[in-house]
């Protein structure tokens, strides 16, 4: 198995819209947009510092927190 198809995939969504522009700074999190008001980030974190360096982030950027889920490798 190659280092990528071990890393575990993201979803993180915050209050407010976002630019795509930021997905470099993110850890080249994929940038969509779920609700009227919210941006979903998408994409592998190598490892749990990595996760609460995007989380930090996030932070420093004022944003709200909506939801952060793996979902992949699924939950057992």
């Amino acid at each position: 198995m190659t280092k990528d198809a071990e890393q575990t995939i993201y979803r993180i969504v915050v209050q407010g819209h976002l630019d795509p522009t930021w997905s470099d700074w993110l850890g080249q999190m994929r940038i969509t947009y779920d609700k009227p008001d919210c941006t979903v980030l998408t994409g592998p974190v190598p490892d749990q510092a990595a996760l609460h360096g995007i989380l930090l982030k996030i932070r420093d950027l004022n944003l709200v927190l909506l939801a952060v889920n793996r979902i992949y490798p699924a939950d057992d």
